[in-house]
């Protein structure tokens, strides 16, 4: 195998890849031996055709494109190897030679990571921020863990309301025909959660158990099936059951329940003080957040588009593994908001962009400062993870692989970065709001 490098514009770069004609003979052969119970030729026992008899019959393409795959698939890790150069994106490949007896020839276009030239970085202004916590926050969280404490009871003597969960039945249909991705059995919809689309939820309220009923909705105008955009559908539904939340009573039973404490005032004032750490937190990360875009407004890069084109990929790939976990599919999530997967891509496409330069940022800082991450550091972090996820620090570590334990490495560094930002920032008070007989003036 040879590999040569082209540099494109925009941090873009070619390789051509070249594998001998023996290997592609073969990755033809390897084709043939995976497909030839499948091929069926007058006069020859199935599985038993030659390879030479099928190349004839089909012409000598026919094992070409699997061929391709394989020989791209075993060849291009070690052509990036050999290429020596930092990709960060998916890349796009192209067959520019495939014939028997003659090299595989096949090119990679791929995005390379920029160079950054930073901008200043210590003595950062942020705005200050105050980090009290009211009565009313811990009057709210206290609410909130009444809800998450609350039992769940079936409802057999009301009909549904709002904020009751609803166990449904359904199916789509447009002009009286089912459409695909439209039927659910058995799904659990929290009425007022406003994540089906329309009024759906709206006319599931006022219905009772073992309801059959239709809903009708319109689906938006700009909706990803055009077949089925801004037409009016009809939902035949089934209410399987009522669920409703009982809120237990604030009171030190409640606090004994729910903590160590045994009072509820015990309780409170150890949820404010981790309301203040919470509040402590997500300010250092609000500030942490502002003193980075400062620096990236300060700084240059040229980012590749596939670059972000492959984190918009992974925001992507994240969001429907979480959709999975509450029982949606990307594609039924696509079909309840309305949106196009071009669409949610471009939605997504600034949070992308903003993870790339934060990375490149603080990549950049780690280098220019020589931040180093120690054994010492990997192994506390190896530690808190073992902790969060209730195992022991050692089977965590068998488990981890070179790559996983690179990653934290790379993830360490960036903290670090970050770290070093936040000790030399400066706060600068919230510019007061003019009142409007000021502004007037």
């Amino acid at each position: 195998m040879s590999v040569k490098v082209e540099n494109l514009e925009h941090n873009m770069a070619k390789l051509t890849i070249e594998v001998s004609a023996e290997e592609l003979e073969k990755a033809l052969d390897y084709s043939y031996n995976r497909q030839k119970k499948q091929i069926s030729v007058p006069g020859f026992r199935k599985g038993k055709v030659p390879r030479a008899m099928v190349e004839k019959m089909y012409g000598p393409s026919v094992f070409y494109e699997d061929a391709a795959n394989k020989l791209m698939q075993d060849n291009y890790p070690a052509a990036v190897d050999e290429s020596g150069l930092d990709i960060v994106s998916r890349p796009t490949v192209d067959v520019t030679q495939i014939e028997k007896g003659k090299p595989f020839i096949f090119t990679a276009e791929v995005a390379v990571r920029p160079e950054v030239t930073l901008g200043k970085y210590m003595g950062v202004t942020v705005t200050k921020q105050d980090t009290t916590v009211s009565d009313d926050e811990v009057a709210e969280a206290l609410e909130n863990e009444r809800n998450q404490n609350a039992r769940t009871v079936s409802v057999t003597d009301r009909a549904a309301q709002m904020g009751d969960t609803a166990v449904i039945d359904f199916e789509g249909f447009v002009d009286g025909v089912a459409f695909e991705g439209g039927k659910g059995e058995n799904h659990s919809l929290e009425l007022g959660s406003h994540s089906f689309i329309d009024t759906f939820e709206d006319q599931i309220v006022g219905k009772n158990v073992g309801d059959e009923f239709d809903v009708n909705v319109t689906f938006p105008a700009e909706y990803q099936a055009t077949d089925l955009a801004g037409k009016p559908a009809v939902f035949k539904v089934k209410v399987n059951e009522i669920k409703a939340k009982e809120l237990p009573e604030l009171n030190d039973e409640f606090a004994s329940d729910v903590s160590e404490f045994e009072t509820l005032e015990e309780y409170k004032a150890d949820l404010k003080t981790k309301l203040e750490n919470n509040k402590k937190n997500s300010v250092r990360k609000e500030q942490e957040d502002e003193a980075i875009q400062k620096i990236i407004d300060k700084s240059k890069m040229d980012i590749p588009a596939a670059m972000i084109d492959t984190q918009c990929d992974s925001m992507v790939e994240e969001f429907a593994q979480r959709l999975a976990q509450s029982g949606l599919s990307l594609e039924q999530y696509m079909q309840f908001s309305g949106q196009t997967m071009e669409q949610f891509r471009e939605q997504v496409r600034p949070e992308a962009t903003s993870r790339i330069q934060s990375s490149l940022v603080l990549e950049q800082i780690a280098k220019e400062e020589n931040i180093e991450v120690t054994e010492d550091d990997i192994n506390a972090e190896i530690e808190r993870m073992a902790t969060m996820y209730g195992m022991e620090a050692d089977k965590l570590k068998e488990y981890m692989g070179d790559a996983e334990k690179e990653s934290m490495k790379k993830e360490l560094a960036l903290s670090k970065a970050a770290d070093l930002i936040m000790e030399n920032v400066k706060e600068r008070a919230k510019p007061k709001k003019k009142t409007e007989d000021a502004a007037e003036a």
